[in-house]
This record gives C-alpha cells, structure tokens and sequence, in this order.
C-alpha cells in the first residue's frame, strides 16, 4: 500500500512539474549556446585571455540563473523575458568588447 502511495505522489509530482518545464524560453537557450560557443572561440583564437574567458562565463551562469529563478513558478512573464534579454544583451556586448580589445591570451614561446 505504502509503494502504491508513492508511486502515486511521485506521479503527481511529475505532471506537476511538467508545467514548469513546459514554459521553456527557446530564444534565451539558442541564444545561450550561441554566446557560450562565441566565448569557446574567443580562448581557442586567443581573442580571449583565460581570466576574461572566466569572467564572461561567470556572467552566462549568472543568466542561467535568472533564467531558472524566472521559470521557478512555471511561468516566464513579459517583464521577466525583457530582464532576460537585457542580460543578454549586456553578455553579448561584454564578449564583442573583450574579444576585441588589445588583450590576448598568452601565446606559448616559439621552439627554437
């Protein structure tokens, strides 16, 4: 009787949580992958140092975040969608400007 129980409260559980899920934000996740692959590019050109790499992979896991406390309640609002895309913005102006600037990532001394 016990397992019944909860097998069903688990099931309940899972529909329940379904509809959390099933307000995903699409553009935010597309263009997360799209920025983290930028910043990839950045260390492996050497555009990117290892510390601005760090701190612009922080600023996607602060994202992340907003993203997960904004689907928390099972439902991503208007304004919660703009912050996001406001965060978004800013990330994707920081790896332009840091990808661009005279800072590069240390290049290994040439074998004589």
């Amino acid at each position: 009787m016990l397992n019944l129980k909860s097998l069903a409260l688990g099931a309940t559980l899972a529909v329940a949580s379904i509809g959390a899920f099933a307000q995903a934000t699409p553009r935010v996740d597309a263009r997360e992958v799209k920025q983290e692959k930028r910043i990839d590019a950045g260390v492996a050109s050497g555009q990117l140092s290892p510390t601005e790499a760090k701190r612009l992979d922080k600023q996607q896991g602060r994202i992340d975040n907003a993203e997960a406390n904004a689907k928390a309640d099972g439902k991503v609002t208007p304004a919660e969608r703009r912050a996001l895309k406001r965060k978004q913005d800013r990330a994707s102006a920081n790896i332009a400007k840091q990808k661009h600037d005279a800072q590069t990532a240390a290049q290994p001394a040439a074998k004589p």
